[in-house]
């Protein structure tokens, strides 16, 4: 029941993105997934990746535990309990694909969209305001996710500044390979740094 209640948002999510890719053309294109588009997006999600990989693991490794928080739960979370070989990287590249098709893809691009025709209707001077909005609220959304919480406690936060550095990038460059393999990127690096020194 508990983990019903976790994952209920995402399969409702999953299942809006199924009815509104059934409702709409060129899917790819407003999801941001243009094959001409694959090689930008490897290149710079790598860096992206890297950059954020290693501000996390600095703030994961040194500065929560500076502070007193507590990170050794982190050896008892779903994907702490899988082997590192399935994890790394297929596993967490398939989580990569999935969240970022559901919170960047889909959830940001509909909320730029929304956001942006409100603006439009209340003030055309603030039209730059609809997609900031679209960020913070994807961002929100993405680092309160239920499993989120429930999986990593106090450090769930540090995804709001990845989902506001992610949906920025995806909508300046529209480009969600990009997004993509900077979150697999960024995550390989933080799993198996934790991995190593808790190990």
């Amino acid at each position: 029941k508990n983990h019903l209640v976790q994952f209920f948002p995402q399969i409702f999510s999953y299942f809006a993105l199924g009815l509104w890719c059934f409702k709409n053309s060129n899917v790819q294109q407003q999801l941001g997934l243009e094959a001409n588009g694959f090689i930008f997006g490897i290149r710079w999600g790598v860096i992206l990746g890297l950059l954020l990989g290693v501000l996390n693991v600095f703030v994961v490794l040194w500065g929560v535990p500076s502070f007193g928080g507590d990170i050794l739960f982190l050896k008892d979370t779903p994907h702490a309990q899988v082997p590192t070989w399935i994890m790394v990287p297929w596993g967490i590249l398939t989580i990569a694909i999935g969240v970022e098709i559901n919170f960047r893809g889909f959830l940001l691009g509909r909320l730029k969209t929304l956001c942006v025709d409100w603006f439009c209707l209340v003030s055309r001077s603030s039209l730059h305001l609809g997609p900031i909005l679209a960020v913070v609220i994807s961002s929100l959304v993405f680092a309160f996710d239920p499993f989120m919480v429930a999986t990593f406690r106090h450090l769930h936060w540090i995804a709001l500044w990845d989902g506001l550095v992610w949906g920025w990038f995806f909508i300046r460059k529209k480009n969600l390979y990009m997004i993509i393999i900077a979150h697999a990127v960024e995550v390989v690096i933080l799993y198996l740094s934790v991995r190593v020194v808790l190990a």
